[in-house]
């Protein structure tokens, strides 16, 4: 349980992973996870919505970021029942509710590329895209999919 002491010492908490609808949250294949897109909700509700670069600042989109790796971590445990059996986060894709113009998804995604260095070190540090969309679902900031490999 050394994966989510570090949360805690972190000062979050996993949130309950949410149900999913006509897709499963996690894919597992081999040792490779598959996690669809996460977004930032949190006790059954949207928490950051909007678009970056407009109504929303960066900061904003960062928070957001963070949530949604807290959910994609959460909807891993429910899957392989300990964080600890993950060998490292291989590869994140951000995607950015933004304002026309706006360039700075990246800085965005650094959220959530941060929060994974701070649980997993260097295990956490992922390979990366960063895209700026017109709309997400539900009106959400961030979403963010994965790809972790854990233990056989």
């Amino acid at each position: 349980m050394k994966t989510e002491s570090r949360i805690q010492e972190l000062g979050l908490s996993l949130p309950k992973p949410s149900s999913a609808g006509l897709y499963t949250p996690v894919r597992k294949a081999g040792n490779m996870l598959y996690i669809s897109g996460q977004i930032p909700w949190l006790d059954g509700e949207v928490k950051y919505s909007g678009k970056v670069g407009g109504e929303r600042d960066i900061e904003y989109g960062q928070e957001a970021a963070r949530l949604c790796i807290l959910n994609m971590l959460a909807a891993v445990k429910s899957v392989i029942g300990d964080l600890d059996k993950i060998r490292q986060i291989v590869k994140i894709t951000v995607m950015v509710s933004s304002e026309n113009g706006f360039d700075k998804q990246h800085i965005v995604a650094n959220g959530a590329s941060q929060l994974l260095i701070d649980i997993f070190g260097e295990n956490g540090r992922a390979a990366r895209s960063a895209v700026g969309v017109n709309q997400l679902p539900m009106n959400v900031t961030v979403e963010i999919e994965g790809i972790i490999e854990v233990e056989e």
